[in-house]
């Protein structure tokens, strides 16, 4: 028996547990991996339009005289690595991607949007014709703009395989604004509602639509910053491009929690279900309001 085993092992080259005290064995082959999730229907998807595979070359060196020695040439300094657990990162390659490329896609799809979008990386020892290096599943982990010209100045990559699981800001798209009761009581009387956003989890773009005060503090929505985005833990198989928030049934005093927020059940909140997404509130009345 035990000659039997030994051929197995030398053959399959696979991990095998043995049961003891016993006339027979117990293999159990830890190299295969579960079946990849599927996205579920009625969940968003991402757009195959966008599905762009990104080029890059190899960096040996790093520093700020290299990298912007890169940007003059059009080219981005970047990183790509693992993150075991969602955190702990190794196995990094240095690599410069098309700054063309990346200003693309930002432009197309939107920063936060960029960051939760999985694309295919590959290196080659040159742009477009040179020997292929390595070809992976990646995700935009961080991007950095400049300032002024939001032009890309470096961006970072995680490897993203099937088995992973990552920590992934996933923007926010609000729907149901136009016929939003505590909304539609604040456009028709002197914007007596407000959306109050606890916590700032809310889109950028939502500030556009709602023609009351956005904030807990009644700031004017124009000159009001809002994060955009909900962290999850999520097998790439499955990261959603976004996730739709419904105001539609909405009347003031309500509000939205994070557990009330709709994603695949593998998706792992990564804050408390209890805190707030965002809220409907009464509008404060200013002080001539009350002299009349």
């Amino acid at each position: 028996m035990a000659t039997l085993i030994h051929r197995t092992l030398s053959h399959s080259h696979k991990t095998l547990h043995l049961r003891f005290f016993s006339q027979a064995a117990l293999a159990l082959d830890q190299s295969s991996s579960p079946s990849p999730l599927t996205y579920l229907e009625g969940f968003p998807k991402p757009d195959p339009k966008y599905a762009e595979t990104i080029l890059a070359i190899p960096r040996s060196t790093s520093g700020k005289n290299i990298s912007a020695k890169e940007r003059k040439v059009g080219r981005v300094p970047s990183i790509v690595f693992e993150q075991e657990d969602g955190q702990h990162g190794g196995n990094k390659r240095l690599i410069s991607v098309q700054t063309n490329q990346i200003r693309k896609l930002v432009k197309h799809l939107g920063q936060s949007f960029f960051l939760s979008r999985l694309f295919d990386l590959e290196v080659r020892s040159e742009f477009g014709t040179g020997d292929l290096i390595e070809k992976v599943r990646v995700l935009p982990r961080m991007l950095h703009l400049h300032a002024g010209t939001d032009a890309p100045l470096n961006v970072t990559f995680i490897r993203a395989p099937s088995n992973a699981l990552l920590k992934v800001d996933i923007p926010l798209v609000f729907r149901g604004e136009d016929v939003c009761p505590g909304i539609r009581k604040g456009c028709s009387v002197r914007h007596s509602e407000i959306v109050q956003c606890d916590n700032l989890l809310c889109t950028r773009n939502v500030a556009s639509l709602f023609s009351g005060v956005l904030s807990a503090h009644t700031i004017v929505v124009s000159s009001f910053r809002l994060n955009e985005t909900v962290k999850f833990l999520c097998p790439p198989d499955i990261i959603p491009p976004y996730i739709d928030v419904d105001l539609s049934e909405l009347d003031g005093g309500q509000k939205l929690l994070v557990g009330d927020l709709k994603v695949h059940p593998a998706l792992k909140f990564l804050r408390s279900k209890d805190e707030p997404v965002c809220k409907i509130m009464g509008a404060r009345v200013s002080d001539q309001q009350r002299k009349k």
